[in-house]
Parts: C-alpha cells; structure tokens; sequence
C-alpha cells in the first residue's frame, strides 16, 4: 500500500507542477509512515514538510496542492492535511483488510525484499577459544548472529555465517598442559589401588569440595586441586571438562601417553584435546540451530603456500607497500593506525618476534575481503577498544566503511530471582550445553535475542521454562498454536490428518474460497490488518539497522492482537452461536493470515512455531 500511495502523491505532484501551483523539483522519498495514532489515519506522508525548501512555499500550501490534485482511488476513502503540513490518508476497510489476502497469496514470503540486493555480507560471530565449553554469553552471540543472518538473508543480502576458530595462542598450550596433568593425578591415584572410575570420582569430587570452599580456608580438603594449581599456577584450565578429557584419553589409550616425552605428550593432549572441543562445540551450535557456513582456523593464517608465504606476512607486504608500517629501534613492527584515526600506533610483532593478536586480525580481515563485500563482527562490550584498530586496518587495506561491529552486553544467569553462582577462578559456570537441554533451543533463544545487543539481559532459567502467558516465549507460540487448532477444527480434521496435509492445504480447506473481507469492520480486527501490513517495513528495518531484537517484540505484539480479536469476534459457529457463513470465511483468513505471518516471525529468530501445545 505505501507503494501505491506514493505512485499517486507523486503523479498529483506532477499534475500541481503542470498546472504552474507547484515548481519543477524531484522527490525520491515521500515519508509514508505509519502513525502511531489511528485518529491520524492508516497511513500518513510527511513529504510536504521535507520539500518546502524545493517548492519554496509552506508546507501546508504544498500539501494543498498535492492532495487538490489527487487522483480518486477505490482504496482511499479520504485524505486530510493535519498540522504544519502532514497528509493522513484514510483507507476504505475492504482495502485495508486486502492484507490479510495478500499475506495468504504470498505466504512464507511475504515480507521478503531485495533491500540488500544481494550484497555479499560475511557476519562472524560467537568465535569462543575452542578450550572450553560455550558459556551463556557465547549462547547469546549464536541467538543474536544467526537470527541477524535470517533476517539479512530475507532482506535480500547474501550473508554467510562463519565461526572464528582462536587456535593459535598461548591458550591452546594451557589447555594441553591442563588435561596432561589431570591426566597423571588419574593414573596416580591408580597407582594407589583405586579405579579409573573412581580415581576420576576423586578428582571431581576433590574440585566440587574446593568450588565449595570460596575463601580457601580448608586448602586440606581439596589436595588434588591445590596439586593441580601448584604445578600450573593460573596458566590452567580448572573446569571439569578437563578432567572428562583426561578420563577420555585414559579410556582410549590406557597409559601409553606416559611413554612419550614432555613435548610430545603436550602435542598429544593438546592436538586431540582441541578437536574433542571443537567437536562439543559444533554440537552445541547445531542443538542452537546455528550453523555456520565456515569454521575459519586462525592457524590457517600462518601456513606457508607453494611460495614459502603465509597469509599474515603477505597481509604486512601489502600494508608495507603502502607505506603504511614500519619498524622501532628496538625492532618491533607497527602499523600506522594513527593514519586512520586510532589514538596510537599499533604493533604486529613485538621485538622479541612473537606476534600480537592484532596481526592475526589483520590476516584474517583482509582475507575476509577477499571473499565478500562487507563485513560484520559482533564482539563482546569488553572490546569496545579493540574496533578502531581493526577498522583502520580494514580501511588501509582498501575496505574503508566495509567494516563494522555489533557489542553486546553480557547476560546475568538468574534462577527464581537469585543470581546463579558462577566463578571464573574456580572454573564453575553454567555451560550453554546444559541451559539448552534445561530450557529448550526455542526458550532459550528467543530469550536471548528478545532485547537489543547492547542491552544487559536478566536470564531467570525458572521464568524461561514457565508455560504460561508470563513467559513471552509460550505466549507468542500458543497464539500460533490456538489459530492451527481454529482452522483444524473448521477444516473438520484431526490433528494426525492436519499435520500430513501441511497447515496451508487445511487452512484452504477450512476458508473454502475467497473471502468478503469488507465484512471485517471491528476494532480488533482492523488493528490486525494494520499490524500485518507493518511486517515487511519491520523486516526491512531489523536487516538495515542490525536489530532482530525487534522481531520478538513484533511477535508479542501480534500475538496479543490475535488473542484480542479472538476474545471480540466470534470465528467458528457454535451451540447457540451461529455465526453468518461470509463472515466466518472473513476471520478464518484473518486467522491464517496471523499464522503465516507468526511464523515467519518465529522462523527468523530460529524458533519453532508449534502446531499444537
């Protein structure tokens, strides 16, 4: 509709030029918008305002001369001018309603645009250290990243997901030097007669009974932690899965890692180690329903190709060539970030040879490049200071504006009301593998997307897991879930029956035909029409403004609307309650059209719309 409005404000545009009320000027943008008031009409322009300049007159005589000269149209019963200037166009309801046969005609593509037209957009996200568990923040990432990527993708973008593997650091040796050791506390309380079983007992047990001891004034009731630590210090890894991964390689190869040298045993743990991680990862992506497109290995970025040349020093001759690095007395190489507005200076590689994170980035964003068009990362707030330095780089290597980065803020885990304790020290924490199988993949993510990233979220697992109306996850499903059941029993099937016909063979089924949707004249059910027809400018907007968050506040919206209408207006004859054939048709399609529509809605934040509940 806002289409065909702006084609008639801009053909009367014309005949107000041609008839010399008006002079020559282009407008590309009318300014249709929903007002927020129905009192102000279905659909309202602020274009006589934005051009006053260009007809070099009020607004308000601009707006006179347009609508003077607008064409009549079936759809319109009026158009007043309001204010300074606005134009309010007041729809017949027959053609406000024609949304609801609209979103039938189109179904799951209704609301799908070509905004991005089909820009090559690579968004990463998540990327967590593949040492441990995926952790609740993480969760939020994956929630928050793939639905970003639906909505993109429906928009019109070309968006591919990709997962940055952290392989390269420092970290990698930590973690395989803390499985190596739990791995010899097992062995070693074997030696004293116990078994695997229950040396692993012992040292699970041992670390539950040091978690317990928060001020670490029983240091004799967790020996084998206090051994772990000594021996470690805090370049470790003190989680359970630790010691789950020792218990594994003792189960696979018994004491065999004993044999090998130091360095060897280290390779050993550490290399087998990481693929078991990233293999618990992978799954716990998949249980989220988010998988990604590429699965990018940071230490892919430093082996060397068929010219002896790896990905990070071809990335440094190319910012070299461009005058754009150079090396300090004491040998270090830094890049000129201060070119491109950083505060300082950055360095690559330190003087001692090793390599900063920065360079790794660097590698990787110019790699990215070469792949799509633009690029966005979605990072923790924690590294708010990271973004100007990999911007400029970005834009140094030819890409300036081609980057951008979405934060996040955390995630406070909750249960009835009491924060759940978690402690980075001790190694406890509640792993998104275990929220998921609590919670549920639907619950959870919903939850975590529900609010905009750069907004703290308060997860309560009890309030998530509630299936009623205060949980907004259950009622946005049960409304989908209600209007299937409406149009199951108007369709006169069962539910078996109703599922292997699909729901759109058995809501033509239960509509028979077109419907007279000018019979649709309540306030419910016109507040219906008018929510509908917002989906595809919501859309549009999540995917321009990087905000899925939206989404789950237009379900509960529309969700609400729908059990509105259903409290107002009879669907479905009943005893003592006949209700005239037309108009049932009329609010069946309305019921079908909130189906498809709540569906979608659930499909591109990665959430089951139920059939039943």
């Amino acid at each position: 509709m806002p289409e065909k409005l702006q084609k008639l404000v801009q053909e009367a545009l014309r005949a107000a030029q041609e008839a010399g009320e008006l002079p020559v000027f282009e407008v590309s943008d009318f300014g249709f918008e929903r007002p927020a008031d129905t009192a102000h009409g279905d659909w309202s322009s602020t274009f006589a305002l934005r051009s006053a300049k260009l007809a070099r007159c009020a607004p308000r005589k601009v707006a006179e001369s347009v609508v003077a000269h607008l064409a009549e149209d079936p759809s319109i019963d009026r158009v007043e001018i309001a204010g300074p200037g606005f134009m309010n166009f007041y729809l017949k309801a027959a053609s406000n309603n024609e949304v609801f046969r609209t979103v039938r005609e189109q179904g799951a593509d209704y609301g799908r645009s070509n905004l991005g037209n089909g820009q090559r957009v690579q968004v990463e996200f998540i990327s967590a250290n593949p040492v441990g568990p995926m952790h609740i923040g993480h969760g939020r990432w994956a929630a928050l990243g793939d639905s970003l990527c639906n909505v993109m993708a429906y928009a019109g973008y070309d968006v591919q997901r990709e997962y940055y593997i952290n392989d390269h650091g420092s970290q990698m040796d930590v973690f395989g030097s803390s499985v190596a050791m739990r791995y010899r506390q097992l062995y070693a309380l074997v030696d004293e007669g116990k078994t695997l079983e229950e040396a692993y007992d012992a040292l699970v047990a041992d670390r539950e009974a040091f978690v317990d001891d928060e001020d670490d004034t029983q240091p004799q009731t967790h020996p084998l932690t206090n051994e772990f630590l000594a021996a470690l210090g805090d370049n470790s890894y003190g989680g359970v899965y630790i010691i789950d991964l020792a218990l594994e390689f003792a189960r696979t190869d018994g004491r065999a890692l004993e044999e090998l040298s130091e360095a060897e045993r280290l390779v050993a743990f550490r290399e087998r180690g990481y693929q078991l991680m990233l293999s618990s990862i992978r799954a716990t992506c998949h249980e989220a329903r988010c998988d990604f497109d590429l699965w990018f290995s940071e230490r892919s970025l430093y082996e060397k190709d068929e010219d002896g040349m790896d990905a990070v020093h071809r990335a440094f001759n190319r910012l070299d060539a461009m005058g754009h690095l150079y090396r300090s007395e004491d040998g270090a190489l830094w890049f000129r970030s201060t070119t491109f507005g950083d505060d300082k200076d950055r360095v690559l590689v330190k003087s001692n040879g090793e390599y900063t994170y920065f360079a790794s980035d660097v590698a990787y964003h110019w790699n990215k490049f070469q792949r799509v068009e633009h690029v966005i990362d979605i990072w923790g707030a924690d590294h708010h200071g990271y973004i100007k330095r990999v911007d400029a780089a970005c834009e140094a290597l030819g890409y300036p504006g081609q980057f951008e980065v979405l934060l996040g803020q955390l995630v406070n885990l909750l249960r009835g009301g009491e924060a759940v304790r978690m402690s980075k020290r001790k190694g406890t924490m509640v792993t998104f593998d275990e929220l998921l199988h609590e919670v549920g993949a639907d619950a959870t993510r919903y939850t975590l997307v529900s609010k905009s990233a750069n907004q703290m979220i308060d997860f309560d697992i009890d309030l998530v897991k509630r299936q009623d109306n205060t949980n907004p996850v259950y009622y946005v499903q049960y409304a989908h879930a209600r209007i299937c059941s409406i149009l199951r029993r108007a369709a006169g099937l069962e539910l078996e029956e109703a599922a292997q016909r699909g729901m759109d063979v058995v809501a033509d089924a239960a509509i028979g035909g077109e419907a007279d949707l000018g019979l649709l004249t309540q306030s419910t059910e016109l507040a219906l029409a008018r929510k509908l027809s917002e989906f595809p400018g919501l859309v549009a907007g999540c995917a321009r403004d990087r905000a899925p968050f939206r989404m789950t506040h237009y379900a509960e919206d529309i969700a609400g609307a729908f059990h509105a209408f259903y409290t107002q207006c009879q669907v479905l004859p009943s005893e003592g309650r006949p209700i005239p054939e037309e108009l049932s048709r009329a609010r069946l399609t309305v019921c079908d059209a909130v189906r498809i529509v709540l569906g979608t809605t659930l499909q591109l934040v990665g959430v089951d719309a139920p059939q039943h509940m």
